[in-house]
């Protein structure tokens, strides 16, 4: 069985780079494998999985991000942010790459559902990127990576479902998860920057225009945007709407933006109402897809046979530790985070309790961990989302090659939290100690 199971990630790897569309290769394999080894009778499972993929409340956020960013991006109004972002710092190269970790952090800190962000960034800065001469695979990356910020930058659904099984309380868990956030998007930045530095012509700078903008266009173009975006953030951190209401916020917010700067049109909203279906149906279809992967996955004992070899590696505490980050990393290449989350953190959270390891760092590296496995090929969920969205220009190729630096900045960050455990829990005690607890 071990060698059917590697080559069933051989054989949808293969047909990836192929170029066959991601959501129905995912099904086709966990359909031929799924029927060789367990027989077509133990698909009736899938109906289950999929009915809890559709009456996922938190879910219904998907399409309305997507309606926003599509709304943004056909008034113009989400390329007038990043472009006047860019040429803010016009004389940088990487300016917009800049924008874009920039934007799509706030754009994370809306929601925690990785997929509406990634999407929303996709539709609005992959072809203003490219427009501009951009590499393929560094724009790709970058805005690949930018969307997995919600993960760690609260409020995140993981930090919440990481908070409920280990027992931390996810008010703390907020809150110790925000200072390595915003270290990861500080780590983005000047990777930009340096990649930009050696290669100009991969991020090159925006072109000069005749006329500055003056203090006042700088304000008319960013304040509309960035206000939508405060508002959706607020309703949440005040405790006025949740995030799926939020998403509604958000979608209303685009549409009386576009009708003050005079872009809504019939034509424009219809446009866009048809280009948020097909969005959302290609989303859900690969989440589908990934769902009958992963079932077969764990039918055929791929995910006991990846734990009992990690789980059999000498060590103590600092093995246990290193063992179960290597396990989840390992795991997240073809496991999204809430399979990884129900599977592997149930048996690893007793351990660590008697390891007498702090659960709130321990949660936080967690959920770094998780990140990456949005990133990671073949099942990276945050890839086939901005494959789904990108020009036909945009290879999967280049989505793999341009992620690697931000996979290796992400493991790097995880290290750092590991050595100073007090970038994680210096936050919570100082609000504990405000707070007389």
């Amino acid at each position: 069985m071990t060698v059917w199971i590697i080559m069933m990630f051989v054989s949808l790897m293969i047909l990836l780079l192929i170029g066959y569309p991601v959501a129905f290769t995912l099904g086709a394999v966990a359909l031929v494998f799924g029927g060789i080894f367990l027989g077509f009778d133990f698909f009736n499972l899938l109906p289950l999985r999929i009915w809890g993929i559709m009456t996922n409340f938190t879910l219904i956020a998907v399409p309305l991000f997507i309606f926003m960013g599509v709304i943004l991006d056909r008034t113009g109004l989400a390329e007038d942010l990043l472009e006047t972002m860019g040429k803010l710092c016009g004389k940088l190269n990487g300016g917009l790459a800049l924008s874009v970790v920039i934007v799509g952090a706030m754009l994370a800190a809306t929601t925690g559902v990785v997929g509406a962000t990634v999407v929303t960034m996709g539709i609005i800065a992959l072809p203003t990127m490219l427009k501009h001469n951009y590499s393929a695979s560094f724009a790709a990356g970058t805005i690949a990576a930018s969307g997995t910020l919600g993960q760690i930058i609260p409020p995140s659904i993981i930090l919440i479902l990481l908070g409920d099984i280990i027992g931390v309380p996810v008010g703390r868990l907020f809150m110790g998860a925000v200072i390595p956030g915003f270290m990861l998007v500080s780590l983005f930045i000047i990777y930009i920057l340096i990649y930009s530095w050696c290669k100009p012509a991969a991020a090159p700078a925006l072109k000069t225009v005749s006329n500055e903008l003056s203090f006042l266009n700088i304000l008319t173009i960013l304040s509309p945007p960035l206000i939508l975006i405060l508002a959706v953030l607020g309703s949440i951190f005040f405790g006025i709407a949740s995030p799926t209401e939020s998403a509604a916020v958000g979608a209303i917010g685009a549409l009386l933006l576009a009708v003050l700067h005079k872009r809504l049109s019939l034509k424009n909203l219809v446009d866009s109402m048809q280009q948020t279906t097909k969005l959302t149906c290609m989303v859900f279809m690969i989440l589908i897809g990934a769902t009958a992967f992963g079932l077969v996955f764990r039918g055929i004992g791929g995910d006991s046979l990846v734990l009992n070899i990690m789980s059999n590696l000498p060590g103590g505490m600092w093995g246990f530790l290193f063992i179960s980050m290597f396990l989840i990393f390992v795991l997240g290449f073809f496991l999204d985070f809430l399979q990884v989350c129900f599977i592997v953190i149930p048996i690893l959270a007793p351990i660590a309790n008697q390891f007498n390891i702090d659960m709130l760092w321990f949660a936080v590296l967690i959920a770094l961990n998780l990140q990456t496995s949005f990133l990671t090929p073949p099942f990276g969920f945050s890839l086939f989302y901005l494959k789904a969205v990108a020009p036909p220009e945009v290879r999967i190729q280049d989505i793999y090659k341009g992620i690697v630096p931000f996979v290796i900045l992400q493991i790097a960050m995880i290290i750092i939290i590991i050595l100073i455990p007090d970038l994680v829990t210096w936050l919570p005690d100082l609000m504990d100690k405000i707070h007389g607890i």
